[in-house]
């Protein structure tokens, strides 16, 4: 059982996540990281597939908002977070 406690922000996107991350993991040269026991793994090549999960996702955000697609971006970021008191 996994021992993360995180939680997606918008429902159903653990396929899309999960794709994600073996794309990149490929794209890193790990191509069989779905058969992968990845507790056997160094703790540098899961960070790798990582962080490099996070580099996209940011790239999406920002390209988002370049895009002028804030509206879309604001419905999605109140899904689930608490917003700043002040």
């Amino acid at each position: 059982m996994p021992r993360s406690s995180n939680s997606n922000v918008v429902p159903g996107v653990n396929n899309a996540l999960n794709q994600m991350k073996f794309e990149i993991a490929n794209e890193l040269g790990f191509t069989n990281y779905d058969q992968i026991d990845k507790g056997s793994l160094p703790s540098r090549v899961n960070g790798y597939v990582g962080g490099n999960i996070t580099k996209r996702l940011v790239a999406l955000g920002e390209a988002a908002l370049a895009n002028n697609a804030a509206g879309a971006i604001n419905a999605t970021s109140q899904v689930g977070l608490e917003q700043p008191q002040g």
